[in-house]
């Protein structure tokens, strides 16, 4: 990545978004030196909660064996499989055989969801979460993560609504947490006009992020040009100072929580 917009991006977010956590990156590599080796996971273990590690600023990275959670190897591309009977464990069930999520009323609506759920495979063996200032010259993100307060997130969407025509320039597709910041914004790769997802909503991955947090995972050709637009958006307006300031009440007040 360039560093020069690598920095250009830091100041504007540090400018308009001040004492708003930096977003987290992801992309595909064969390469072993970069990020560190995630252990294999004896038991389940959910990915979203490992990139809390990676929102605190240690650059992992995961491999098909290194990653605790059947859903995670399929959302984040790197096995297409799932569980059997998984139309059943995510709607109600079997009675004494297996608990169901009940995020869907039927196991017949989760057949008919999982036929045309899109899905493609990871583009290399190795998949690299890292912190925006982490990013080294050598390394391309794919998509750029933002775990958002509502605040930022409201200048987040309108910002990615700028120059688009589009009323559904921002989407939030139903599926796991993992799907909703890797899958979903990286098949949004292939769109002439891709979009950003919104996300988190999954009832099972809530427990791993902040309770006023949600995502926003940002394709990067996306992202370059959200950036490119900061200093004549509504971010120069009376209207984004306002929230702005609660943006940085937020943060300070997350500090004196900290102690």
């Amino acid at each position: 990545m360039d560093i020069g917009f690598k920095k250009h991006f830091s100041s504007l977010w540090n400018r308009y978004f001040s004492g708003a956590d930096l977003p987290i990156v992801f992309f595909y590599t064969n390469r072993e030196d970069l990020g560190e080796p995630v252990k294999p996971a004896k038991n389940h273990r959910c990915v979203i909660g490992d990139l809390a590690r990676v929102i605190r600023g240690r650059s992992l990275r995961f491999t098909v064996d290194t990653i605790g959670c059947a859903g995670g190897k399929r959302y984040l591309g790197f096995k297409k499989d799932i569980l059997p009977y998984f139309e059943y464990f995510l709607s109600c069930g079997i009675p004494g055989r297996l608990e169901g999520e009940r995020y869907k009323k039927t196991p017949e609506l989760v057949k008919e969801i999982m036929k045309t759920q899109p899905w493609t495979k990871a583009p290399a063996k190795n998949i690299v979460f890292q912190r925006w200032d982490h990013i080294g010259p050598e390394e391309d993100p794919a998509v750029v993560i933002f775990f958002a307060t509502p605040n930022v997130l409201s200048g987040l969407f309108t910002l990615a609504n700028f120059d688009s025509v589009d009323p559904q320039g921002v989407i939030a597709p139903f599926g796991a947490g993992c799907a909703s910041i890797v899958m979903s914004p990286f098949l949004e790769l292939k769109s002439e006009n891709p979009r950003p997802v919104i996300g988190m909503f999954d009832v099972s991955a809530r427990p791993y992020v902040k309770p006023q947090v949600l995502t926003f995972a940002v394709p990067w050709p996306k992202f370059v040009g959200m950036v490119d637009n900061m200093e004549e958006s509504f971010l120069i307006t009376k209207s984004w100072a306002k929230v702005r300031k609660r943006i940085k009440a937020d943060a300070k007040q997350n500090r004196a929580e900290k102690g």
